[in-house]
């Protein structure tokens, strides 16, 4: 009877929990799509919609008073204005203009009769004598812009610029302050992100698809313009007081240094086969200053070890981007990832060796998805700092004076020498296998016959180890000597198998470029085996240098 009471009990206690659980996951299920209910209205707000809002003590009556009198000189502003942006915009445009053009000018150029309108404005502080402002801005403006375009082929065309929207940030620097009014010397200005430019491209009297590449060869073209002639750190100078304003110009700061290790765990985008993976790298978009790796056939973890080297001009809002592409042949690549390294991150003169996760799209917060990581190193090159550490990506390891003359193209006596001088970094790598832990089972029995395999990728150089039979914790202590001829640009691949009666077992691996090694001169350390379900291996690298030099031509 008792048994038959508490089963009872228990189903109806079992039932009420259900109930209650149903409940609130309908509940949830409402709230969730209130809530999505409230963020498509808020995406669908206007300026004068969140001023309602938010009160007038977020909208300043001067950001107001400041788009009305822009409305009221915005004829003038159009007047003078147009005619500097065409003549500065034009050997820009021809810069940049694909291999179909032939030739990029304006036939007319008017701002139009829409005045932009500020929706927002910060003051960011300067260590410097100067005040910096940002103003956010909105423009959807009735623009009247012509453009005369000549092909390759002998046709030209005049193509409309049309329905141009912009919203962006741009940047305000008032520098130098002086005592004299307007109380600052120069106003510099730059678009410091641009967040959005939409527009729409027309010939005049016919069809600009008619002609197949030019439309998008045109887009790019006037998108790489404006971000070579105004993005930031470009910034036009606008001299109000007399005096030498060179200082504000833009000028180089250093350079940064990159080589793409290799990426892990890319997605397959291919149905049959895998992903041709390759890298794009660049500091600035611009097609000119943009970096490419070569590409990877069928490999999700591909293995790059390649060097690359851009300009810095401003290390403290610059980042580097990697984008990882999936090679499609004559279609369109796929975009597999992306990451970005901020440059304010790296210590100067010190190589950052790092892993990143690849993300959808640099803009989102968060991407819950599993895209896979690439490995990068890095070293940001001060200039003026070259003589205070060793760069091991262009070393100068037991250089002469005559040597350093002899490889920036000058002799002692001021002749120019027409040989590029290359560092070779060649030496000898040794490494001892010492042990490894936790290794996976391969065997029925819960057993592994372990065994290591060295390869240098660059040369194909090989060793091995001896096989140490049922154990999953071996001991090896074996040391390899490999003569290197081109440190920089070889790197150490450790392989570990379990041995079988008829071949041999794939367990896991580590990949090692020699950039570590160089620097440190010997080192030990234990690294997790990649590909593997479990297990570590102990290491240790000692590097001996013998730097060679070669002359090539220029």
């Amino acid at each position: 009877m008792a048994f038959v009471t508490g089963l009872i009990s228990g189903v109806i206690v079992g039932i009420g929990l259900i109930v209650v659980f149903v409940k609130s996951e309908n509940a949830r299920s409402k709230s969730r799509s209130a809530l999505a209910v409230t963020i498509a209205s808020l995406a669908r707000m206007t300026v004068e919609d969140s001023k309602k809002l938010l009160g007038p003590e977020y909208y300043p009556s001067w950001l107001d008073w400041l788009n009305a009198h822009l409305c009221k000189i915005w004829p003038y502003v159009d007047q003078a204005a147009s005619e500097v942006i065409k003549a500065s915009m034009e050997p820009v445009l021809e810069q940049y203009k694909s291999i179909v053009l032939s030739s990029l000018t304006f036939s007319k150029f008017t701002l139009g009769t829409v005045a932009p309108q500020f929706t927002g404005i910060s003051i960011i502080e300067d260590e410097g004598d100067g005040i910096t402002m940002e103003l956010e801005m909105n423009w959807d403006g009735n623009q009247s812009i012509i453009l005369d375009i000549q092909t390759r082929l002998g046709v030209g065309l005049p193509v409309q610029v049309k329905n141009i929207e912009f919203t962006g940030v741009f940047r305000l620097i008032f520098k130098p302050l002086v005592t004299e009014l307007p109380c600052f010397g120069a106003v510099s200005f730059s678009l410091r992100h641009n967040k959005n430019l939409d527009f729409k491209l027309k010939v005049v009297g016919g069809d600009l698809s008619s002609i197949p590449g030019v439309a998008d060869a045109l887009e790019s073209t006037i998108r790489d313009a404006v971000e070579d002639s105004i993005t930031w750190p470009v910034r036009k100078i606008i001299p109000i007081l007399p005096g030498d304003y060179s200082d504000l110009e833009l000028k180089p700061v250093g350079t940064l240094e990159v080589k793409l290790v290799q990426a892990q765990g890319l997605k397959n985008k291919d149905i049959i086969g895998k992903s041709d993976p390759y890298a794009e790298l660049y500091i600035r978009p611009l097609r000119n200053k943009m970096q490419t790796s070569k590409v990877i056939n069928n490999d999700l973890n591909p293995i790059w070890n390649e060097h690359f080297e851009f300009v810095v001009e401003d290390v403290s809002t610059q980042h580097l981007t990697v984008k990882i592409f999936d090679d499609e042949g004559l279609q369109a690549a796929e975009l597999l990832g992306c990451a970005h390294v901020k440059l304010s991150q790296l210590e100067p003169g010190k190589v950052k060796d790092v892993w990143i996760k690849l993300v959808k799209d640099l803009d989102l917060q968060r991407d819950n998805k599993d895209r896979g990581k690439v490995h990068l190193e890095l070293l940001y090159c001060p200039y003026g700092m070259e003589n205070t550490f060793t760069n091991p990506f262009t070393s100068d390891f037991s250089m002469t004076s005559l040597e350093k003359a002899l490889k920036s193209g000058e002799t002692e006596d001021g002749d120019l020498v027409n040989k590029k001088r290359t560092v070779i970094i060649r030496g000898v790598l040794s490494v001892t296998v010492i042990s490894a832990e936790d290794l996976p089972s391969t065997d029925l029995l819960g057993k592994t016959d372990p065994f290591v395999v060295l390869t240098m990728k660059k040369t194909g150089m090989k060793n091995s180890t001896r096989v140490v039979n049922e154990n999953l914790n071996p001991v090896w202590d074996q040391t390899f000597d490999f003569v290197v001829e081109d440190g920089l640009h070889d790197m150490l691949i450790v392989e570990v198998y379990d041995h079988d009666t008829f071949g041999k077992e794939y367990i896991g691996r580590c990949i090692f470029t020699l950039t570590r090694v160089i620097l440190e001169g010997e080192y030990s350390d234990c690294f997790t085996l990649e590909g593997a379900k479990s297990g570590k291996i102990n290491l240790s690298l000692k590097w001996m240098p013998q730097p060679i030099f070669r002359d090539s031509e220029q």
